[in-house]
């Protein structure tokens, strides 16, 4: 409690707030899933355009691995989820990955 001028005021002591840590979604190569499938993944998950879709989709078939982007972990998880779901329902491998920036 604090006083001023004689009259008593209540303080309450403000807990500094963070940002939540991030988390990147990295998609695997495989030799089964199509590069189009992949790409309507990346526009339909992820909501990347055309041209972005295009160029993660190369990075994960020449370099094994394409980072999507950078979430929350809760975020980021469930977009894992929605990616492995509906690889699944088309029968293919398609895998990622959630690991810490």
């Amino acid at each position: 409690m604090a006083v001023q001028n004689g009259l008593r005021f209540a303080t309450r002591k403000l807990e500094k707030l963070k940002e939540p840590e991030e988390f990147r979604v990295i998609l695997l190569n495989d030799h089964f899933t199509t590069m189009d499938f992949v790409i309507d993944i990346l526009i339909s998950v992820f909501h990347k355009r055309e041209k972005d879709a295009r160029r993660i989709m190369l990075d994960v078939h020449h370099k094994g691995r394409g980072i999507v982007g950078q979430y929350p972990w809760d975020i980021a998880q469930t977009k894992a989820e929605q990616v492995h779901n509906l690889a699944q329902a088309q029968e293919f491998p398609l895998r990622c990955i959630v690991e810490p920036v």
